[in-house]
C-alpha cells in the first residue's frame, strides 16, 4: 500500500515498513504524524461540490479538514475542533458569513477566518476583514491562489497560538530542580551543574535527544535564578519558518510587510528582564543567527522595519537535539554563536541510558495520570516495569509517558499489567507477524478504538491522537467496526 505525502514529494510504502519490522499501525501512525503537523482547516459552505472539492484539495497538502454546511454546524465544529483557520461562504442557510465571522473571532480570536466571495461580492470582503478576517478568495479562484493563502493564515495563526502558550505558564506547571525525576549519576550529575549555572547570568546551552525534558530544565534554571519573578519566554525555532521566527523573535514595525497592520513586540521585548527559550536552536537560519548572536553581544537588536536598535536584558537559555559541531563543520551554524551560547553547556542523557530511573517516572505519571481519567491504580506489575526498562524509548520521557497514559486507558482492572502495553513494547524483537499472533487483530481494535473513544467523551480528533492515526482513517474504522 502506497501513501503519497504532498508536501514531502515522498511515496511511503506501508507494508514495506511492516515487512523491516514496523507494525502497520506503527508505520501508518508515523505517516499520519508528518500529515497532521500541518494544521486543521475548518471549510463552512452548503455548496456539497464546493465543499467536498475544497476538502480533498486542502486534504491532499496534509491539512486535517472538517466541513460544516451551516453557521450553526460551522460554530459547533470550531468548539469541538478548534481549527487554525476557517474558510467561510457568504451565503448560509442560517446566516451571513460576513456577520459569522465576527462571531467567529469572538469564539477563536487567534484562529484565521477567509472568506469565500462569490463574483461581484467584493464588498463583502472587504466588510469581512473589517470584521477580523485574515483575507477573502473569489469561489472559482484556483489552487495557485487558495492554498497559498491557507498556508500564510496557517502560519499566522500557528505562530499566535505558540505565542500564546509560551507567554503564559500553565497553572500548576511549577518546574523546580527538587520535582525532577531521577537517582541515576547521569541526571544527578545534569541538576548539579544546572543548579550552580542558575545563579549566575550566563548563556545556557542544553543538548540531548528529543523528550529528555531540556524545557523541564530551563525552567528550572529560570525559576532558581534572580529572574524568577519575570517572565519565562519559550520558543521553539523549527516551527516557524524564517520570515515568521524573524517576526516572532524581534517584532516588526506597522507597514513592515504586507499584513503588518500595526506595530507588533517580539518574543525578547515580552523576555526583557527574564529570561527567553530558543528550543531547536540548531534549525534557525544561517542569516538569523547573526542578529541573535549581536542581542547576546550588545544585547541591542532592531524589529523588522525599524531604524532605531532596541536594548534588552535578557538571559538566553538554548537547546538543541543536533551535533552542532557537526552543523558547523557543514557550515549551517555560526560557530561564533556556538561559543557563545556554550558558556555553560549541559548535556542531558536519555532514558534508555538511566533504566534504573523508569520505575520512578511511571510511579510519577500514573497517579497523575489515573486521576485525570477517574481511574485507581492500586498496583504496578513487576513485568510491566521489567519490559519498560528493556526498551529503547527514543522518544525517551515523553514517550514514556505517552505510553503510560495507553496504558491506563486500556487497563480494565486496578493494576497495570504488560497487556496493556503496546505489542511492539511487549515484544520487540518480535516480526510484526510474530507480534500479533494468536489474536483477532481487527477484535483487539476494535475493542481500543471503543476504549479511547470512551475515555475522550466522543471527542475524534483527540481519540485519533491518542491512537497516533490520522482522523480520516479513525473515521473510517468506526464505520468499519460500527462504533
Amino acid at each position: 500500500m502506497l501513501i503519497y505525502l504532498p508536501k514531502t514529494e515522498l511515496y511511503f510504502d506501508v507494508v514495506a515498513l511492516v515487512m523491516t519490522g514496523i507494525s502497520e499501525l506503527y508505520a501508518i501512525f508515523a505517516l499520519s504524524e508528518l500529515n497532521r503537523k500541518m494544521g486543521k482547516v475548518l471549510i463552512i459552505d452548503d455548496e456539497k461540490q464546493i465543499l467536498s472539492l475544497l476538502s480533498r484539495i486542502i486534504g491532499l497538502e496534509g491539512y486535517d479538514v472538517y466541513q460544516a454546511a451551516s453557521c450553526k454546524a460551522g460554530i459547533r465544529q470550531l468548539e469541538q475542533n478548534d481549527p487554525e483557520v476557517i474558510l467561510c461562504d457568504v451565503c448560509l442557510p442560517d446566516g451571513s458569513g460576513v456577520e459569522l465571522v465576527t462571531v467567529l473571532k469572538r469564539l477563536r480570536p487567534l484562529s484565521e477566518v477567509i472568506l469565500l466571495t462569490a463574483h461581484g461580492n467584493i464588498p463583502d470582503g472587504v466588510q469581512a476583514i473589517k470584521n477580523g478576517a485574515f483575507d477573502y478568495i473569489t469561489k472559482g479562484d484556483d489552487n495557485n491562489k487558495i492554498l497559498p493563502l491557507i498556508a500564510k493564515a496557517m502560519e499566522k495563526a500557528t505562530a499566535a497560538y505558540r505565542q500564546q502558550q509560551a507567554a503564559v505558564t500553565a497553572v500548576g506547571r511549577q518546574y523546580s530542580f527538587d520535582t525532577i525525576i531521577g537517582r541515576s549519576p547521569a541526571i544527578q550529575e545534569a541538576v548539579a551543574l544546572a543548579r550552580k549555572v542558575a545563579a549566575t547570568d550566563v548563556p545556557v546551552l542544553l543538548t540531548g535527544e528529543t523528550g529528555t525534558g531540556k524545557e523541564v530544565f530551563a525552567q528550572s534554571i529560570h525559576r532558581h535564578s534572580s529572574r524568577s519573578g519575570k517572565a519565562f519566554v519559550a520558543i521553539n525555532c523549527s516551527s516557524f519558518s524564517r520570515d515568521l521566527l524573524e517576526s516572532e523573535m524581534f517584532g516588526h514595525k506597522a507597514g513592515a510587510f504586507t499584513g503588518a497592520l500595526k506595530e507588533t513586540k517580539g518574543l525578547f521585548e515580552e523576555a526583557d528582564n527574564g529570561t527567553i527559550f530558543l528550543d531547536e536552536i540548531g534549525e534557525m537560519a544561517f542569516d538569523l543567527q547573526a542578529k541573535l548572536l549581536r542581542i547576546l553581544e550588545t544585547g541591542e537588536f532592531l524589529k523588522i522595519g525599524d531604524t532605531k536598535p532596541i536594548k534588552v536584558n535578557v538571559r538566553v537559555i538554548a537547546a538543541t537535539n543536533r551535533d552542532l559541531a557537526k552543523e558547523i563543520a557543514g557550515g549551517n551554524f555560526r560557530e561564533d554563536l556556538f561559543y557563545r551560547l556554550s558558556v555553560f553547556q549541559i548535556h542531558l542523557p536519555p532514558l534508555r541510558e538511566r533504566a534504573d530511573d523508569i520505575p520512578l517516572h511511571v510511579e510519577a505519571f500514573v497517579p497523575a495520570l489515573s486521576s485525570k481519567m477517574g481511574k485507581t491504580i492500586r498496583t504496578i506489575s513487576p513485568d510491566y516495569i521489567r519490559i519498560l526498562k528493556q526498551y529503547p524509548w527514543k522518544g525517551n520521557v515523553r514517550e514514556l509517558r505517552n505510553v503510560v497514559e495507553r496504558s491506563l486507558i486500556i487497563a480494565d482492572g486496578d493494576v497495570l499489567t504488560p497487556d496493556s502495553l503496546p505489542l511492539n513494547i511487549q515484544q520487540p524483537n518480535a516480526s510484526a507477524n510474530e507480534a500479533y499472533a494468536g489474536f483477532d487483530l481487527s477484535g483487539v481494535e476494535k475493542m481500543h478504538i471503543q476504549k479511547v473513544l470512551k475515555y475522550t467523551n466522543g471527542n475524534k480528533t483527540e481519540t485519533s491522537r491518542l491512537l497516533g492515526i490520522g482522523l480520516t482513517t479513525l473515521y473510517r474504522k468506526i464505520e468499519e467496526y460500527g462504533l
